[in-house]
């Protein structure tokens, strides 16, 4: 099947045309033949030709006698070995994290040329993912770990390309910008900096292989921090194989420490080398559980629970429920930012919007990976909350609630068809009970959907302010006084307001964040770098002169 999805997928690839100026420092005629940083092809790996996953720390790749071996997501072969360091092989990346000073790697006042490489770095690597040879080479590894379509795994690329191009040349150092405030006498200035963190750690998840760890890894070592990067080793050899790209590109092997461990083991390096900041993308449960081991020093972008309002204005149907559809079933809907309920006014109920969500759900097929392999929810799991929705008073089907025909998905994974269960917004509202049923986050092809009057939208925001997480939101109205409405009583730290508003789909010009969480942490723009890999120090001159004829004065 995946030799029939890449076929296809060339379709795809005219994002990746549009490649910048070639580099002297670079061939691509050698790259028509070979990559030079790959150890794999993503086409061949297999039962038969399983890949090998390594860890990469104090400028070596290492293997280990304890291989986690994957399962393939679209048949269940062992098609993947990944080589985890265990709890008694941690020192080594302990000892590279004590040996980066809490000044970090760069300041503004040590190795300033350093933001100048970065600058350098960047430009290479999003060269090299301009090539159409090394973009499809990520896109289709990134199927085989996380099956999506061809569209968003080369969506994924696109994006991460275009964050590198943001950074090159004089952006890095334009990041560590200063300002100065006059002092209160002569020769007294204070100067304000953006200052690393030094050692710091990176845990990100599976469901965006390349573009999240690479975004924040970038961001960490531009502010001249020295990271250890954990990826869930579902998908590790992903970055595995970034890592070897930005080798490629120059990047010093001193610089960053990859690890594949399982959760336990992280922890152990996380409590032991005692990083001074991590950033963790993930779930809420462990996210709760490092801000307690950690002591704060932490930074989150946890689960998300998104939310979308139709407003009263009531146009472009067609278009309003295609987006719909994407931001709740694309990437079979594992996506942090994921359309987890919507909210309908009266009005649109009166059109055929539901009707055509429910065409739109059904036309997505396994075989072009539209919908797929759910990584951390069974088929079992989906049904079953189904099934204890369906109990609400009021409640019913939409559509779905039934396993995908005719795959070879392992039973450790789910296959459920694109869901929706309608749940009245006073059942929703009921009892707390009710409520964290309704709003328990499904990462999979899942969505509530739920109708509200037009003098109901005190329930609505009623409902939004009892939730737990404020990733993204969408309130889809051209009207500016609703919009205004539900905007200045909500809180989601990436809200997308218009007729065209969306949960999903966040590129890299923009903050993408949740918000209300002092230790929120946000994404891909100057400002989420300096917020997530920097901190604030203020350094004051003051050289004099001292006054002419300055006496001591009395004591105070």
């Amino acid at each position: 099947m995946y030799r029939v999805l890449a076929s296809r997928g060339l379709r795809a690839k005219s994002l990746f045309d549009k490649s910048s100026t070639s580099l002297a420092s670079f061939t691509p005629s050698r790259l028509n033949h070979s990559l030079p940083f790959a150890t794999v092809d993503a086409e061949e790996i297999s039962g038969a030709h399983p890949a090998e996953v390594q860890s990469f720390v104090q400028g070596k790749w290492i293997g280990s006698s304890n291989y986690n071996t994957l399962l393939d997501p679209m048949n269940g072969e062992p098609f993947i070995k990944v080589s985890e360091v265990e709890e008694s092989g941690i020192q080594p990346f302990a000892e590279s994290l004590a040996q980066c000073p809490k000044h970090g790697l760069h300041n503004p006042f040590k190795s300033p040329e350093r933001y100048l490489l970065y600058g350098d770095i960047s430009t290479k690597a999003a060269h090299m993912l301009a090539l159409p040879k090394v973009a499809d080479f990520f896109t289709r590894l990134i199927q085989r770990v996380a099956p999506k379509s061809y569209q968003q795994a080369a969506g994924e690329v696109f994006v991460t390309r275009k964050f590198l191009e943001n950074f090159c040349g004089d952006q890095v150092r334009f990041l560590a910008r200063s300002f100065a405030v006059p002092g209160n006498h002569l020769g007294q200035q204070s100067h304000g900096y953006r200052w690393p963190y030094g050692p710091v750690t990176i845990v990100t998840p599976f469901n965006f292989p390349l573009e999240i760890p690479l975004l924040q890894l970038m961001g960490a070592l531009y502010m001249g921090n020295k990271p250890l990067l954990k990826v869930d080793s579902k998908v590790s050899i992903v970055m595995e194989q970034m890592m070897r790209l930005l080798h490629y590109c120059g990047l010093p092997v001193e610089d960053v420490d990859f690890i594949n461990s399982d959760g336990k083991t992280m922890n152990k390096i996380l409590l032991e080398a005692n990083p001074r900041m991590t950033l963790f993308t993930g779930s809420s449960r462990v996210a709760e559980k490092l801000a307690l081991d950690l002591k704060g020093r932490i930074r989150l972008e946890d689960a998300g629970f998104d939310w979308k309002i139709l407003g009263p204005d009531v146009q472009e149907v067609d278009y309003v429920a295609w987006v719909c559809d994407q931001d709740a079933y694309a990437c079979s809907g594992q996506k942090c930012s994921a359309q987890s309920m919507l909210f309908i006014h009266e009005n649109w109920v009166k059109t055929s919007l539901v009707s055509k969500l429910k065409e739109l759900a059904e036309r997505r097929k396994l075989e072009d990976l539209t919908i797929g392999p759910v990584l951390t929810f069974t088929t079992e799991a989906m049904l079953e909350h189904t099934e204890n929705l369906l109990q609400i008073p009021g409640s019913k089907l939409l559509f779905g609630g039934k396993p995908l025909k005719n795959h070879s998905i392992p039973s450790i994974y789910g296959a459920l068809e694109p869901t929706a269960v309608y749940v009245p917004i006073e059942e929703i509202l009921k009892d707390s009970k009710t409520y964290e049923l309704v709003t328990k986050e499904i990462f999979g092809p899942f969505q509530i959907v739920t109708e509200y009057k037009k003098d109901q939208l005190p329930l609505v925001l009623d409902a939004l302010e009892r939730m737990h997480a404020h990733l993204t939101a969408a309130v889809v109205s051209n009207d500016p006084i609703f919009i205004q409405e539900v905007i200045g009583n909500s809180v989601n730290g990436t809200t997308y307001a218009g007729l065209r508003g969306r949960t999903t789909g966040a590129p890299q010009n923009h903050w993408f964040g949740p918000a209300g969480d002092p230790r929120g942490a946000g994404i891909g723009t100057p400002e989420a770098i300096k917020l997530v890999w920097s901190c604030h120090r203020e350094i004051i001159y003051d050289y004099g002169p001292v006054p002419q004829g300055w006496e001591v004065p009395p004591s105070t």
